[in-house]
């Protein structure tokens, strides 16, 4: 496999993918696949800084001769379409219908707000430096995608083929894997986080567990995961361990009358030490404990933010 260094790797012919090392907050993969007629762009990132490197490095690597008419974004998040208006002009933008809806949610303005509501030596302020400090969301422009399906879609670049599949709600309320059959490559979107906790903003946990599942199936004999180290399928088969593992430890203490919170901070998650951002465990949680029918979820983002900054910066000072 290709070293987890920044830039543009060539992964099978014809298609590259771009990491980000060391694939903690906002710091995604794409990718590119370069078909005879047109190319297709897989993401765009956290902000306009961040795709013009990666546009540039793919370039650079000569594949994107044909030039980008197509991009697919596998789901809303930011740090996977936010920098979609330096493609606008020239590409179709396509994602699921529900991607499309809930990218539109979330506007810079928002994030730039929370963090200058809150003091810089707070665990809040660490935290909101730590998610947002590296990027410029001033001159982001959110663009929606100019094509939406539902269920999947199969693209031809002229001979290859691309099969885009919807398998959310997961992560979020749309997520979308990219297949290269040929070429035995996915990319996975959120669905896979190598090396890093997971979070579901959405679930339910069933659905992502069946997306690894569809993952397996298809038998590629490389992984792109949406965050961290391009790889074979173990790591989704670690990301659907983690799923398990989480949802049962979970039902646990919903079963016996723990506080959501209070669950969050009593799984134990030595099995997975030396995983990034252990933190993200407080959303999974809440949004386990919401599929639960538990009465006690958090609804309000800032406060879940809140929730993983005291959990990162100050762990001890929960109260049970």
């Amino acid at each position: 496999m290709p070293p987890y260094t920044e830039g543009a790797h060539e992964v099978a012919d014809g298609v590259l993918a771009y990491t980000q090392p060391n694939g903690g907050w906002g710091l995604s993969n794409g990718g590119l696949v370069a078909g005879a007629e047109r190319s297709l762009l897989i993401e765009t990132l956290s902000d306009l800084a961040h795709t013009r490197r990666m546009l540039d490095a793919l370039g650079e690597a000569g594949r994107a001769a044909p030039g980008i008419e197509t991009v697919v974004n596998t789901h809303s998040n930011p740090d996977h379409c936010w920098g979609n208006q330096l493609v606008a002009g020239s590409a179709e933008i396509i994602a699921s219908r529900a991607a499309a809806q809930e990218m539109l949610q979330l506007q810079p303005e928002v994030l730039r707000t929370v963090k200058a509501s809150v003091p810089p030596d707070t665990p809040e302020g660490r935290f909101f430096e730590l998610l947002f400090g590296s990027y410029d969301f001033s001159d982001v422009v959110v663009t929606p995608p100019t094509r939406t399906f539902e269920g999947a879609l199969t693209l031809d670049l002229g001979g290859v083929e691309v099969q885009l599949r919807e398998v959310g709600p997961a992560h979020t309320k749309g997520d979308v894997i990219v297949h290269i059959p040929s070429a035995g490559v996915v990319f996975t979107g959120d669905i896979v986080f190598a090396g890093a906790h997971p979070i579901m903003w959405d679930g339910p946990v069933a659905n992502w567990i069946a997306a690894c599942d569809t993952l397996l199936e298809l038998g590629a004999r490389t992984v792109v995961p949406g965050h961290g180290p391009i790889g074979d399928d173990t790591s989704v088969r670690d990301m659907r361990e983690y799923l398990v593992y989480v949802e049962r430890e979970a039902r646990g203490r919903f079963d016996a009358g723990m506080d959501v919170l209070d669950a969050a901070y009593d799984i134990h998650l030595e099995a997975f030490a030396g995983w990034l951002d252990q933190e993200r465990i407080v959303v999974t949680v809440n949004s386990l404990y919401r599929e639960f029918g538990s009465d006690q979820v958090v609804d309000a983002e800032p406060e879940l933010l809140s929730a993983m900054a005291r959990y990162r910066f100050a762990h001890d000072q929960h109260a049970h």
